[in-house]
């Protein structure tokens, strides 16, 4: 049985809002992780954007690789840390 591997990601999100400390704490991690990667960072605030509110409303810190969610409330070091090398 072959592995498929899965393609590097060109770009992550990461959704925040003031005041949020779980962001705060994920934040300096996951540009860390996108940095060594070499995969820029696009850091929103989800109520900057009615859609972005609608959406992930208390959800925040969301992780998004290419549009998809990735990470939802926490960030999983190992398993971001993958996914950015596209395994």
């Amino acid at each position: 049985m072959r592995l498929r591997r899965r393609r590097r990601p060109e770009r992550l999100t990461f959704l925040t809002r003031k005041g949020c400390s779980l962001c705060a704490e994920a934040l300096p991690v996951v540009q860390q992780l996108a940095a060594a990667a070499g995969v820029p960072v696009d850091v929103r605030d989800v109520d900057a954007d009615p859609a972005d509110r609608a959406r992930w409303t208390d959800h925040v810190p969301v992780v998004l690789l290419d549009g998809e969610q990735h990470s939802l409330w926490f960030v999983d070091e190992q398993a971001l840390s993958r996914a950015l090398r596209g395994r």
